[in-house]
């Protein structure tokens, strides 16, 4: 008689044919097409280069420089009560806990059940009477059962790993709401500053007004002068005021604006008093712009972990084209009749165990749609990063041209000041003497207001320029240590190529641990670092990802 075949060779036949068939399902055409750009391989343009070079990386508390301790209160005020900034940071901590459940997947899963019954059989069941028609027993059952699943093509790795890579795609846009809230306090307290700005000048040119009336009505009682004179120095009088009230209205918006922003009701804001912004140091350009700029802008940063966790999302779309196999055991007791414990003795216990295997045969094209959906959101994410680069280097440009161009403005609103202030004292001199009418004196008035207005709004806009060249620069967020490394950011297979043909590489870093511990270990780094510059809001005991 001819001998069986062994099991061993048998299952191992039997494996190879099924992932054979399950070859059928192939990968091929589908690839991502978008390619990075390297921030370093993009031309800075003339006015960055022009800039100074020399300085370091904005400060986390940059809003220091304004050397205004009302301006710092409202600034940390806002960073602990901002709803909307609290909602940001929430959903980093959903965001780690889901990483926790993704990678759950890759232990052991162990599960228990209980079952404690006191029973009353029926005299006459479906098949008639038996033993125990009419009986009261205990009727029992305990099962424990273990899975596990054998992650072969690393579909359970890369999941966990594209779940860490979303928590710290998550830290960063809680870092960027939290510069943009940073950015709306500051600007909102510059405008406050224009406004009681504004406020003095409207004061002051009421003031000279009423001294201009009075001078018109001396000059009528000497003989000198008409009622027609008195009546045109009196016109601007209601104008000048209802400016004075309109700007009174601006400040106290800006009182509530403050409040808003600090997430406190209105009357929080009373309590402001007049701005005393004095910036000494304007910022300046870091010598490693723009191939540092990567790890400094928190929306380059959350694009970047995108892209990295849209590789993953194609590794873990190219594992389900292959065979998923568990390990499966369980043991348990059962009992219908007998004493409570009786489920626990041995003639009661039953036990199972082997491998379970799943693979896809036919699918109508789900895996390959599946596939091809992941690779197109790989390349919106790193298209989504290439404009991030892109505006980023933008902003800083804008902002560099706006702080360059401002410092010419101040001085010509200077001049335009001292030489509108000149004309005004001769006008009204020649005024009082006789010799000039009043309509020169009110050119010369309007001419002065215009200029006054001027060097206000230029001194304004310099404070916002230092502010919005800060927030280009990433308001002091510090994470090329924390950030993907190269490899991260591309699908583990068919892997695409930059615009200069090497390997896609959006961000770079230095080596850091990789695989799900490491990266549990740099969300946890990352949501405290993204956060570190508002204690308030840092959130406490993370969920951990073990």
């Amino acid at each position: 008689m001819q001998s069986p075949v062994p099991k061993g060779i048998a299952a191992a036949a039997v494996l190879t044919i099924l992932i054979t068939i399950a070859g059928c399902a192939s990968t091929g055409g589908i690839a991502p097409q978008a390619s990075g750009i390297e921030p370093s391989s993009l031309d800075a343009g003339n006015a960055i280069r022009a800039a100074n070079a020399d300085a370091q990386w904005p400060a986390a508390d940059w809003w220091r420089a304004y050397n205004d301790p009302q301006l710092n209160q409202w600034i940390e005020a806002a960073q602990a009560g901002n709803p909307s900034l609290a909602a940001a940071q929430a959903r980093v901590r959903e965001a780690m806990s889901m990483a926790g459940v993704a990678r759950s997947a890759l232990s052991p899963q162990v599960n228990g059940s209980l079952s404690i019954q006191r029973q009353k059989w029926a005299d006459n069941v479906y098949y008639g009477p038996g033993p125990l028609a009419g009986e009261q027993s205990w009727n029992n059952t305990g099962t424990l059962g273990l899975s596990y699943h054998l992650d072969i093509w690393g579909k359970d790795k890369n999941a966990a790993e594209r779940a860490l890579d979303a928590a710290h795609a998550s830290a960063a846009d809680a870092r960027a709401a939290q510069l943009e809230l940073e950015g709306n306090v500051v600007r909102t307290y510059i405008e406050m500053s224009l406004n009681y700005a504004l406020l003095d000048i409207a004061k002051a040119t009421l003031q000279q007004q009423q001294q201009i009336v009075d001078l018109a009505s001396r000059r009528l009682k000497g003989g000198i002068g008409t009622q027609l004179e008195v009546s045109q120095a009196e016109t601007p009088i209601p104008e000048y005021e209802r400016q004075i009230d309109e700007i009174e209205e601006k400040i106290a918006l800006g009182r509530n604006q403050l409040a808003a922003l600090a997430g406190k009701g209105p009357g929080a804001g009373d309590s402001i008093q007049r701005p005393t912004l004095a910036l000494n140091t304007p910022a300046g350009l870091p010598s490693a712009l723009p191939a540092d700029l990567i790890g400094h802008r928190p929306d380059v940063v959350a694009a970047r972990w995108t892209v990295a966790a849209q590789a993953r999302g194609i590794d873990v779309a190219k594992a389900d084209f292959y065979p998923d196999i568990n390990l499966l055991a369980s043991i348990g007791g059962y009992a219908a009749m007998g004493p409570l414990f009786q489920f626990l003795k041995d003639p009661a216990h039953s036990w199972s165990a082997g491998p379970a295997l799943s693979l896809p045969i036919l699918d109508g094209g789900r895996l390959r749609s599946q596939l091809g959906a992941a690779s197109a959101g790989y390349d919106e994410a790193v298209d989504r990063y290439n404009q991030s680069i892109v505006g980023a280097l933008k902003d800083i440009s804008d902002q560099v041209i706006r702080i360059r161009s401002l410092s010419t403005q101040a001085g010509d609103a200077d001049r335009s000041v001292a030489a509108a202030r000149k004309n005004y004292d001769l006008a009204r001199e020649g005024y009082r003497r006789g010799l000039t009418d009043y309509l020169n004196v009110l050119i010369a008035q309007n001419q002065l207001l215009a200029a006054q207005v001027g060097v206000a709004k230029v001194q304004a806009e310099q404070l916002g320029a230092h502010a919005s060249l800060v927030t280009a620069l990433g308001g002091g967020l510090d994470e090329p240590a924390n950030g993907p490394q190269a490899s991260e950011t591309l699908p583990a297979h068919g892997k695409g190529k930059t615009q200069s043909g090497a390997a896609a590489q959006p961000a770079s870093a230095p080596a850091t641990p990789s695989g799900p511990a490491g990266r549990a270990d740099r969300a946890t780094a990352n949501v405290t670092a993204n956060t570190s510059a508002n204690p308030a809001r840092t959130p406490a005991g993370a969920p951990a990802t073990e």
